[in-house]
Protein backbone atom coordinates (compact mmCIF):
# COMPACT_ATOMS: atom_id res chain seq x y z
CA UNK A 1 0.00 0.00 0.00
CA UNK A 2 2.48 2.51 -0.85
CA UNK A 3 0.01 4.54 -2.25
CA UNK A 4 -0.24 6.12 1.50
CA UNK A 5 2.78 8.06 1.21
CA UNK A 6 1.36 9.97 -2.36
CA UNK A 7 -1.52 10.97 -0.40
CA UNK A 8 0.38 12.73 2.48
CA UNK A 9 0.14 15.54 0.05
CA UNK A 10 -3.37 15.53 -0.85
CA UNK A 11 -5.26 16.38 1.76
CA UNK A 12 -5.71 18.46 4.53
CA UNK A 13 -2.29 20.11 6.53
CA UNK A 14 -2.80 22.05 9.67
CA UNK A 15 0.72 23.07 11.83
CA UNK A 16 3.25 21.95 9.09
CA UNK A 17 6.02 24.25 7.79
CA UNK A 18 7.05 21.50 5.06
CA UNK A 19 6.39 18.68 4.29
CA UNK A 20 9.88 17.70 3.45
CA UNK A 21 11.97 14.56 5.10
CA UNK A 22 8.97 13.62 6.89
CA UNK A 23 9.93 10.01 6.94
CA UNK A 24 13.91 10.55 6.44
CA UNK A 25 14.93 13.63 9.21
CA UNK A 26 12.59 15.76 8.99
CA UNK A 27 12.58 19.66 7.61
CA UNK A 28 15.85 21.02 8.34
CA UNK A 29 15.88 24.76 10.19
CA UNK A 30 18.98 27.04 8.67
CA UNK A 31 19.02 29.97 11.02
CA UNK A 32 20.88 28.28 13.81
CA UNK A 33 20.49 30.91 16.60
CA UNK A 34 19.99 33.82 15.32
CA UNK A 35 17.06 35.57 13.61
CA UNK A 36 19.83 38.40 12.18
CA UNK A 37 21.18 36.03 10.39
CA UNK A 38 17.98 34.80 8.26
CA UNK A 39 17.28 38.42 7.94
CA UNK A 40 20.52 38.11 5.85
CA UNK A 41 19.46 35.50 4.01
CA UNK A 42 22.06 33.18 6.37
CA UNK A 43 25.34 35.04 5.68
CA UNK A 44 26.88 36.62 7.78
CA UNK A 45 28.67 33.80 9.92
CA UNK A 46 31.73 35.68 9.49
CA UNK A 47 30.33 39.32 10.58
CA UNK A 48 31.78 40.17 14.03
CA UNK A 49 28.36 41.34 16.73
CA UNK A 50 27.21 39.85 19.85
CA UNK A 51 25.41 36.54 19.07
CA UNK A 52 26.24 32.88 18.71
CA UNK A 53 26.92 31.33 15.22
CA UNK A 54 26.22 27.63 14.83
CA UNK A 55 28.62 27.32 11.67
CA UNK A 56 31.19 29.51 13.06
CA UNK A 57 31.81 29.12 17.40
CA UNK A 58 34.81 30.80 17.17
CA UNK A 59 32.62 34.07 16.54
CA UNK A 60 32.33 34.10 20.18
CA UNK A 61 35.36 34.67 21.34
CA UNK A 62 35.17 38.75 19.95
CA UNK A 63 32.00 39.13 22.01
CA UNK A 64 31.78 41.83 25.14
CA UNK A 65 28.67 41.64 26.65
CA UNK A 66 26.72 38.98 28.15
CA UNK A 67 23.68 38.26 25.36
CA UNK A 68 20.14 36.54 25.72
CA UNK A 69 18.37 35.57 22.23
CA UNK A 70 15.12 33.80 21.78
CA UNK A 71 13.78 33.23 18.31
CA UNK A 72 9.79 32.79 16.62
CA UNK A 73 9.29 31.60 13.67
CA UNK A 74 6.03 31.91 11.69
CA UNK A 75 5.55 30.51 7.82
CA UNK A 76 3.30 30.26 5.55
CA UNK A 77 3.35 27.60 3.18
CA UNK A 78 1.78 26.37 -0.41
CA UNK A 79 2.11 23.06 -1.08
CA UNK A 80 1.77 21.38 -4.56
CA UNK A 81 1.95 17.82 -6.30
CA UNK A 82 0.79 17.14 -9.70
CA UNK A 83 -2.22 16.21 -8.48
CA UNK A 84 -3.51 18.55 -6.08
CA UNK A 85 -2.71 21.84 -3.74
CA UNK A 86 -3.47 23.49 -0.22
CA UNK A 87 -1.80 25.67 2.10
CA UNK A 88 -0.70 25.44 5.61
CA UNK A 89 0.91 27.68 8.09
CA UNK A 90 2.98 26.55 11.12
CA UNK A 91 4.47 28.85 14.56
CA UNK A 92 7.45 27.52 16.41
CA UNK A 93 10.19 28.40 18.97
CA UNK A 94 13.07 27.33 16.65
CA UNK A 95 16.37 28.37 19.19
CA UNK A 96 17.24 30.16 22.74
CA UNK A 97 21.01 30.47 23.78
CA UNK A 98 23.03 32.36 26.70
CA UNK A 99 26.49 33.98 25.71
CA UNK A 100 29.20 35.06 28.80
CA UNK A 101 32.10 36.95 28.10
CA UNK A 102 35.08 35.97 30.26
CA UNK A 103 37.49 38.37 29.44
CA UNK A 104 40.81 36.64 28.73
CA UNK A 105 39.47 33.36 29.32
CA UNK A 106 37.41 33.38 25.88
CA UNK A 107 33.54 33.11 26.04
CA UNK A 108 31.20 30.51 26.61
CA UNK A 109 27.67 30.21 25.15
CA UNK A 110 25.13 27.41 25.25
CA UNK A 111 21.36 26.61 23.71
CA UNK A 112 18.60 24.68 22.61
CA UNK A 113 18.64 24.12 18.59
CA UNK A 114 15.80 22.46 17.09
CA UNK A 115 17.44 21.28 13.71
CA UNK A 116 15.02 19.09 12.48
CA UNK A 117 11.51 18.93 12.70
CA UNK A 118 8.14 16.73 11.31
CA UNK A 119 5.13 18.19 12.01
CA UNK A 120 1.78 16.72 9.93
CA UNK A 121 -1.68 15.68 10.65
CA UNK A 122 -4.66 14.75 8.39
CA UNK A 123 -7.71 12.98 7.50
CA UNK A 124 -8.88 11.47 4.25
CA UNK A 125 -12.48 10.13 3.74
CA UNK A 126 -12.29 8.15 0.60
CA UNK A 127 -16.28 7.35 0.28
CA UNK A 128 -15.49 5.80 -3.25
CA UNK A 129 -12.82 3.02 -2.50
CA UNK A 130 -14.56 3.14 1.19
CA UNK A 131 -10.65 3.45 2.69
CA UNK A 132 -10.50 6.51 5.59
CA UNK A 133 -7.03 7.24 6.52
CA UNK A 134 -5.58 9.41 9.56
CA UNK A 135 -2.01 10.53 9.68
CA UNK A 136 0.05 12.16 12.30
CA UNK A 137 3.74 12.68 12.85
CA UNK A 138 4.77 14.28 15.50
CA UNK A 139 8.66 15.39 16.16
CA UNK A 140 11.74 16.95 16.24
CA UNK A 141 15.35 16.67 16.67
CA UNK A 142 16.85 19.24 19.81
CA UNK A 143 20.32 19.84 20.13
CA UNK A 144 21.74 21.38 23.30
CA UNK A 145 24.92 23.33 22.16
CA UNK A 146 27.54 24.61 24.48
CA UNK A 147 30.20 26.44 22.93
CA UNK A 148 33.68 27.71 23.83
CA UNK A 149 36.04 30.04 22.02
CA UNK A 150 38.97 32.11 22.66
CA UNK A 151 41.39 34.60 21.22
CA UNK A 152 44.82 33.93 20.32
CA UNK A 153 46.91 35.82 22.53
CA UNK A 154 49.97 36.05 20.39
CA UNK A 155 47.51 37.02 17.82
CA UNK A 156 44.25 38.84 19.08
CA UNK A 157 43.11 39.12 15.70
CA UNK A 158 42.06 35.57 15.33
CA UNK A 159 40.18 33.29 17.29
CA UNK A 160 39.35 29.59 17.65
CA UNK A 161 36.26 27.97 19.12
CA UNK A 162 34.35 24.81 19.27
CA UNK A 163 30.90 23.53 19.59
CA UNK A 164 29.44 20.09 21.19
CA UNK A 165 26.17 18.89 19.46
CA UNK A 166 24.42 16.90 22.06
CA UNK A 167 21.19 15.22 20.57
CA UNK A 168 18.10 14.74 21.71
CA UNK A 169 14.34 14.35 20.74
CA UNK A 170 11.56 11.67 20.04
CA UNK A 171 9.10 11.28 17.42
CA UNK A 172 5.83 9.46 16.20
CA UNK A 173 3.67 8.53 13.36
CA UNK A 174 0.23 7.21 13.85
CA UNK A 175 -1.60 5.76 10.69
CA UNK A 176 -5.18 5.06 11.56
CA UNK A 177 -6.85 2.81 8.63
CA UNK A 178 -10.17 2.53 8.84
CA UNK A 179 -12.08 -0.51 7.33
CA UNK A 180 -12.87 -1.20 3.85
CA UNK A 181 -16.17 -3.51 4.05
CA UNK A 182 -17.12 -2.04 0.36
CA UNK A 183 -17.10 -5.74 -1.01
CA UNK A 184 -19.42 -7.29 1.61
CA UNK A 185 -22.94 -8.46 1.31
CA UNK A 186 -24.52 -5.43 3.09
CA UNK A 187 -25.95 -8.22 5.37
CA UNK A 188 -22.66 -9.00 6.64
CA UNK A 189 -21.20 -5.58 6.98
CA UNK A 190 -22.55 -5.59 11.00
CA UNK A 191 -19.83 -8.15 11.31
CA UNK A 192 -17.01 -5.90 10.67
CA UNK A 193 -17.83 -3.29 13.62
CA UNK A 194 -16.27 -0.50 12.00
CA UNK A 195 -13.04 -2.26 13.26
CA UNK A 196 -10.09 0.16 12.39
CA UNK A 197 -6.37 -0.55 12.36
CA UNK A 198 -3.81 2.13 13.84
CA UNK A 199 0.37 1.77 12.78
CA UNK A 200 1.60 3.32 15.28
CA UNK A 201 5.92 4.53 15.62
CA UNK A 202 7.60 5.96 18.25
CA UNK A 203 11.09 6.44 19.13
CA UNK A 204 13.59 8.25 20.67
CA UNK A 205 16.96 10.01 18.43
CA UNK A 206 20.76 9.77 19.80
CA UNK A 207 24.18 9.60 18.53
CA UNK A 208 25.76 5.92 17.89
CA UNK A 209 28.80 5.71 20.65
CA UNK A 210 29.22 8.90 21.00
CA UNK A 211 28.20 11.65 23.81
CA UNK A 212 28.21 14.36 20.68
CA UNK A 213 29.41 15.33 17.73
CA UNK A 214 31.35 18.50 16.76
CA UNK A 215 31.99 21.99 14.99
CA UNK A 216 35.66 23.31 15.23
CA UNK A 217 36.22 26.73 13.74
CA UNK A 218 38.37 29.78 12.91
CA UNK A 219 37.53 33.16 12.78
CA UNK A 220 40.24 36.24 11.20
CA UNK A 221 38.87 39.68 11.96
CA UNK A 222 40.50 42.43 10.20
CA UNK A 223 40.08 45.97 9.76
CA UNK A 224 37.35 45.58 7.21
CA UNK A 225 37.05 41.98 6.11
CA UNK A 226 36.27 39.09 8.06
CA UNK A 227 36.71 35.48 7.12
CA UNK A 228 35.89 31.67 8.93
CA UNK A 229 36.40 28.44 8.40
CA UNK A 230 34.64 25.57 10.42
CA UNK A 231 34.29 21.69 10.14
CA UNK A 232 31.80 19.50 11.89
CA UNK A 233 32.76 16.08 11.99
CA UNK A 234 30.49 13.12 10.88
CA UNK A 235 28.28 11.22 12.79
CA UNK A 236 25.52 8.48 12.66
CA UNK A 237 22.20 9.09 14.57
CA UNK A 238 20.03 6.46 15.79
CA UNK A 239 16.25 6.41 16.22
CA UNK A 240 15.37 3.92 18.31
CA UNK A 241 11.27 2.91 17.21
CA UNK A 242 8.70 0.91 18.81
CA UNK A 243 6.00 -0.49 16.37
CA UNK A 244 2.77 -1.38 17.57
CA UNK A 245 -0.54 -2.38 15.92
CA UNK A 246 -3.77 -1.12 17.33
CA UNK A 247 -7.66 -1.97 16.83
CA UNK A 248 -10.09 0.41 17.44
CA UNK A 249 -8.65 1.52 20.41
CA UNK A 250 -9.06 -1.26 22.04
CA UNK A 251 -6.50 -4.18 21.43
CA UNK A 252 -2.83 -3.97 20.41
CA UNK A 253 -0.28 -6.58 19.11
CA UNK A 254 2.88 -7.57 20.62
CA UNK A 255 5.38 -4.28 19.78
CA UNK A 256 8.55 -4.72 17.82
CA UNK A 257 11.60 -3.15 18.33
CA UNK A 258 13.69 -1.83 15.95
CA UNK A 259 16.51 0.76 15.16
CA UNK A 260 17.36 3.08 12.14
CA UNK A 261 20.75 4.40 11.50
CA UNK A 262 21.17 7.72 9.72
CA UNK A 263 25.02 8.36 8.34
CA UNK A 264 25.39 12.34 8.79
CA UNK A 265 28.80 13.10 6.50
CA UNK A 266 31.25 16.01 7.47
CA UNK A 267 30.31 19.43 7.23
CA UNK A 268 32.38 22.03 5.81
CA UNK A 269 31.32 25.99 5.58
CA UNK A 270 33.49 29.42 4.89
CA UNK A 271 32.24 32.91 5.03
CA UNK A 272 33.91 36.37 4.21
CA UNK A 273 32.00 39.78 5.54
CA UNK A 274 33.19 43.28 4.44
CA UNK A 275 32.41 46.80 5.51
CA UNK A 276 32.48 49.45 3.67
CA UNK A 277 31.44 53.42 4.15
CA UNK A 278 31.69 52.88 8.15
CA UNK A 279 28.07 51.11 8.29
CA UNK A 280 27.81 49.24 5.40
CA UNK A 281 28.66 45.39 5.13
CA UNK A 282 28.76 42.43 2.26
CA UNK A 283 28.43 38.96 3.46
CA UNK A 284 28.69 35.88 1.38
CA UNK A 285 28.94 32.61 2.92
CA UNK A 286 28.97 28.95 1.65
CA UNK A 287 28.10 25.15 3.76
CA UNK A 288 28.69 21.78 1.93
CA UNK A 289 27.93 18.32 3.11
CA UNK A 290 28.16 15.21 1.17
CA UNK A 291 25.48 13.11 1.44
CA UNK A 292 25.87 9.65 -0.17
CA UNK A 293 23.90 6.99 1.58
CA UNK A 294 20.26 6.49 1.51
CA UNK A 295 18.25 7.15 4.44
CA UNK A 296 16.12 4.64 6.26
CA UNK A 297 12.58 6.10 6.66
CA UNK A 298 10.17 5.06 9.52
CA UNK A 299 8.63 2.36 7.50
CA UNK A 300 7.32 -0.05 9.37
CA UNK A 301 3.47 -1.32 8.40
CA UNK A 302 1.52 -0.89 4.98
CA UNK A 303 4.52 -1.80 2.89
CA UNK A 304 6.20 1.56 2.86
CA UNK A 305 9.18 2.91 0.97
CA UNK A 306 12.19 1.55 3.49
CA UNK A 307 14.39 4.37 2.31
CA UNK A 308 14.77 7.72 0.64
CA UNK A 309 17.60 8.55 -1.74
CA UNK A 310 19.98 11.95 -1.03
CA UNK A 311 22.32 14.20 -2.59
CA UNK A 312 25.00 16.72 -2.26
CA UNK A 313 23.88 19.13 -0.11
CA UNK A 314 24.88 23.40 -0.05
CA UNK A 315 23.79 25.88 0.86
CA UNK A 316 24.80 29.30 -0.48
CA UNK A 317 23.86 32.80 0.58
CA UNK A 318 24.81 36.30 -0.44
CA UNK A 319 23.68 39.27 2.27
CA UNK A 320 23.80 42.88 2.64
CA UNK A 321 23.57 44.86 6.50
CA UNK A 322 23.50 47.92 7.23
CA UNK A 323 24.65 48.74 10.99
CA UNK A 324 22.51 51.26 12.80
CA UNK A 325 24.25 54.46 14.93
CA UNK A 326 25.06 53.05 18.31
CA UNK A 327 24.50 57.03 19.66
CA UNK A 328 21.29 57.35 21.36
CA UNK A 329 20.55 60.80 21.55
CA UNK A 330 20.30 60.60 17.66
CA UNK A 331 16.87 59.34 15.75
CA UNK A 332 15.53 55.95 16.33
CA UNK A 333 15.37 55.83 11.95
CA UNK A 334 19.18 56.58 11.93
CA UNK A 335 19.64 53.55 14.93
CA UNK A 336 17.72 51.09 13.50
CA UNK A 337 20.00 48.03 11.10
CA UNK A 338 18.43 47.12 7.72
CA UNK A 339 19.63 44.05 5.93
CA UNK A 340 18.77 41.51 2.87
CA UNK A 341 19.85 38.72 1.28
CA UNK A 342 19.68 35.69 -1.08
CA UNK A 343 20.18 31.76 -1.09
CA UNK A 344 20.66 29.13 -3.10
CA UNK A 345 20.41 25.67 -1.17
CA UNK A 346 20.04 21.84 -2.79
CA UNK A 347 18.19 19.95 0.25
CA UNK A 348 19.94 16.70 1.75
CA UNK A 349 16.62 14.70 -0.49
CA UNK A 350 17.38 14.08 -3.53
CA UNK A 351 15.96 16.38 -6.12
CA UNK A 352 15.04 19.18 -4.03
CA UNK A 353 16.53 22.51 -4.03
CA UNK A 354 15.42 26.15 -2.74
CA UNK A 355 15.83 29.45 -3.44
CA UNK A 356 14.73 32.62 -0.96
CA UNK A 357 14.98 36.05 -0.51
CA UNK A 358 14.68 37.94 3.07
CA UNK A 359 14.64 41.72 4.55
CA UNK A 360 15.08 42.76 7.82
CA UNK A 361 15.20 45.43 10.32
CA UNK A 362 17.08 45.77 13.62
CA UNK A 363 15.29 47.66 16.25
CA UNK A 364 16.64 48.89 19.19
CA UNK A 365 15.66 48.91 22.87
CA UNK A 366 16.91 51.03 25.35
CA UNK A 367 20.77 52.26 25.70
CA UNK A 368 22.54 48.86 26.04
CA UNK A 369 22.03 47.47 22.77
CA UNK A 370 19.32 45.05 22.80
CA UNK A 371 17.71 44.71 19.77
CA UNK A 372 14.89 43.22 18.21
CA UNK A 373 15.29 41.56 14.67
CA UNK A 374 12.72 40.91 12.06
CA UNK A 375 12.82 39.06 8.80
CA UNK A 376 11.03 38.68 6.39
CA UNK A 377 11.40 36.14 3.55
CA UNK A 378 9.70 34.09 0.52
CA UNK A 379 10.92 31.70 -1.55
CA UNK A 380 10.38 28.34 -3.04
CA UNK A 381 11.01 24.85 -2.99
CA UNK A 382 11.17 22.71 -5.81
CA UNK A 383 11.46 19.03 -6.30
CA UNK A 384 12.35 17.30 -9.64
CA UNK A 385 11.48 14.00 -7.60
CA UNK A 386 8.29 12.92 -8.06
CA UNK A 387 8.37 11.79 -4.48
CA UNK A 388 8.28 15.05 -3.04
CA UNK A 389 6.38 17.85 -2.94
CA UNK A 390 6.99 21.69 -4.19
CA UNK A 391 6.15 24.42 -1.60
CA UNK A 392 5.84 28.36 -2.17
CA UNK A 393 6.79 30.26 1.48
CA UNK A 394 6.59 33.49 3.15
CA UNK A 395 6.86 34.27 6.79
CA UNK A 396 8.88 35.79 9.30
CA UNK A 397 11.25 35.45 12.03
CA UNK A 398 11.70 37.24 15.25
CA UNK A 399 13.99 37.47 17.46
CA UNK A 400 15.31 39.32 20.38
CA UNK A 401 18.59 39.98 21.83
CA UNK A 402 19.27 41.47 25.27
CA UNK A 403 22.62 42.11 26.27
CA UNK A 404 23.70 43.23 29.91
CA UNK A 405 27.38 43.96 31.57
CA UNK A 406 27.74 41.15 34.06
CA UNK A 407 30.88 40.62 35.63
CA UNK A 408 32.33 43.80 33.06
CA UNK A 409 34.56 46.07 34.54
CA UNK A 410 34.00 49.82 33.90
Amino acid sequence: MRFLLCLVFSFSVVSVASVLGLEALGFEDMSGASASLAATGYAGNAKIEEGVSMLNPARLGFNKSVSFSANLEYQLTSISTKKSSFSTNSISIPSFYLAFPMGNLGAFSMGLWQRYSSILKYDLKDSVAGNDLKIEYQGSIFEFTPSYALKLPFWYRLSVGGTAHIVMGNNQRSMELGANNSLLNESDVWATNNASITDIAKGSWDILNHPAYYTLSMQYRGKRSNMFFSYTNGHTLINDLEYRFQESELDTLIPSKTSRKIEVPVTVATGISHRFLKEHHLLLDFMWRPWSKSIPTLAGGYALHDSVKVQEEYLLSLGYKKEGSGVFYESYLSRMSYSAGVWHKKHYLRGVKELGASLGLGLPLGRRGTVIDLAFQGGKRSSSSKYHASEAFVGFKLGLMGLSSWGNKY
